[in-house]
């Protein structure tokens, strides 16, 4: 019986009834009610609680040959995050030619950059037997969409997602980077944290659009990243306005500077205003990213 108080005092739990003391009238159970602990066991209670926070978060490890790490995220899926990510990369690339830019996919479920970046193929083995990034647009790429069919599933638990993570962080012969770029998945789970808590990050850029549904997950992603102490950069409004082809009117079809306000709101900076524009979505759809194929437009410059 000893041994057994002892157990449930390292965890924290208060029991009445387990070393011959009485239940109070009216109560039934061990569970009925707390008593006062001794010095004894307030002392190992507060030694098992120091055990636990000396444990502390994972330690952070940079990636090799990595310099910065920049994520992008959303918190809910469909506003364009890795439209935004593949042409935040090309950007990079683009403003000074010294630096050198990868891209990596980080969502197991939903790999496009592979389609948005014209990728197709395995990656190869190093001689460290680390996987090589595909190449394109001179921008480095690793993806689980380089690993599975294009119509393949992944019908994974958590687990196995993890490990896929990991892999593709730890596993990759990236060479020298100057900026890594992460297309996070969507939500605030367990990916996004073990990627915040694993490796030093530069900052994160929070795509949304100005619907209110999407800036409600914007601002719980916002808000995670400050919880796991990462720098978020500021905000992208993406599909602010749709303008008509043929008489240039504007309509806001996602609602008027919804991503502003929540800059406001949190204090952050508005990165950019991307408009909903038929050249986006063709250009990401052939592979050709609009920053790659039409440097001197309009959308490429925002």
């Amino acid at each position: 019986m000893r041994a057994w108080r002892h157990w449930l005092l390292l965890r924290g739990m208060l029991l009445w009834g387990d070393s011959g003391a009485a239940v109070p009238p009216g109560r039934s159970g061990i569970w009925a009610a707390r008593r006062q602990l001794s010095g004894a066991e307030r002392d190992t209670l507060k030694q098992r609680r120091a055990q636990i926070m000396s444990r502390g978060l994972p330690k952070q490890k940079p990636i090799e040959g990595v310099k910065q790490v920049i994520v992008v995220a959303s918190g809910k899926g469909g506003v364009g995050k890795s439209t935004t990510a593949v042409n935040l990369a090309l950007a990079l690339a683009a403003n000074d030619s010294t630096k050198t830019v990868g891209l990596l996919d980080a969502d197991v479920y939903g790999p496009s950059i592979p389609k948005m970046m014209n990728l197709k193929g395995n990656p190869e083995l190093s001689q460290n037997n680390l996987m090589r990034p595909l190449l394109n647009y001179g921008i480095a790429c690793m993806s689980m969409g380089f690993l599975v069919e294009e119509t393949a599933p992944v019908v994974w638990r958590g687990l196995l997602v993890m490990s896929a993570v990991e892999k593709l962080l730890r596993q990759v012969d990236w060479g020298q980077l100057d900026y890594l770029v992460v297309d996070m998945p969507p939500g605030t789970g367990d990916v996004q944290l073990s990627i915040s808590q694993n490796i030093p990050i530069s900052g994160a850029v929070i795509v949304s659009t100005p619907q209110d549904i999407a800036l409600m997950d914007a601002h719980k992603g916002a808000e995670m990243f400050r919880k796991v102490h990462v720098p978020v950069l500021g905000l992208i409004q993406n599909m602010s306005v749709f303008q008509c082809p043929k008489c240039k009117y504007k309509t806001p079809l996602f609602g008027t500077d919804g991503a502003r306000k929540l800059a406001r709101t949190l204090n952050l900076d508005v990165l950019g205003d991307i408009p909903l524009h038929l050249s986006i979505r063709e250009a990401s759809d052939i592979g050709q990213p609009v920053v790659f194929s039409q440097p001197e437009s309009d959308e490429s410059t925002l």
